[in-house]
């Protein structure tokens, strides 16, 4: 399994040897520790459950600290790094994986577990755009600009009949929220990897704003 939790940075564009241009999304990939291993046994699957982002440790409930070791029953004092060496984490998220024996609390995945030219795929939470009408959110086509239509030409037009349903049905297409939902881009190209600054470059855009979370994953259709 590959799989990690980053930060969007930005766009930007590359050149390669042949003068060809690139553009790329730059994300600050982890490093992540590994915070939870389940097994089938006792949970009937097998997952582990990443973390990232190091805070401070009271901006954390007592259950987030309790589940990172980092608070003990019945203490009401606080450690700044577990027994394991897991610090206070902001985001905690979950990757299947076929076998959670090779993965161990505490253990450390940077960025480095990718190459150029592996295919992942990195989901993320759009733009929120606000309250949009139809031409903007489903791109509807208007009403005529003629014959009177002054006030039409954004309009959605009819969502249903008088007669036979007589009612709206769900799922119908019309003004509402637009963005701030959860979207993967699939099969993305690694274009560039930098251990050192925990940087990678994917081909392309991916969905979120610039300092959003992003999660990382395999290709599921390479």
């Amino acid at each position: 399994m590959k799989g990690l939790l980053g930060i969007k940075v930005g766009m930007t564009q590359i050149f390669d040897d042949a003068g060809v241009v690139t553009p790329v999304t730059v994300i600050q990939a982890g490093p992540c520790y590994v915070t939870q291993v389940k097994v089938k046994e006792t949970d009937g699957y097998s997952a582990i459950q990443v973390g990232f982002e190091e805070i401070k440790e009271r901006r954390l409930t007592r259950g987030q600290l309790g589940h990172l070791s980092l608070l003990k029953p019945g203490d009401k004092r606080r450690q700044r790094k577990a027994s394991n060496g897991i610090p206070p984490l902001r985001y905690l998220r979950e990757f299947r994986t076929r076998s959670a024996a090779d993965y161990e609390v505490g253990q450390l995945l940077t960025v480095d577990q990718f190459t150029p030219g592996d295919r992942i795929d990195i989901s993320g939470k759009t733009k929120g755009r606000g309250f949009a009408g139809g031409v903007k959110r489903h791109g509807f086509r208007g009403g005529p600009k003629t014959h009177g239509q002054s006030d039409r030409q954004r309009a959605p037009g009819s969502i249903g009949s008088t007669s036979g349903v007589g009612r709206v049905l769900k799922g119908m297409k019309m003004a509402g929220r637009m963005g701030n939902e959860q979207h993967k881009a699939q099969n993305l190209e690694v274009m560039r990897v930098d251990p050192e600054r925990n940087l990678i470059a994917v081909k392309g855009s991916v969905p979120g704003t610039k300092g959003g979370l992003v999660i990382i994953r395999n290709a599921a259709k390479s």
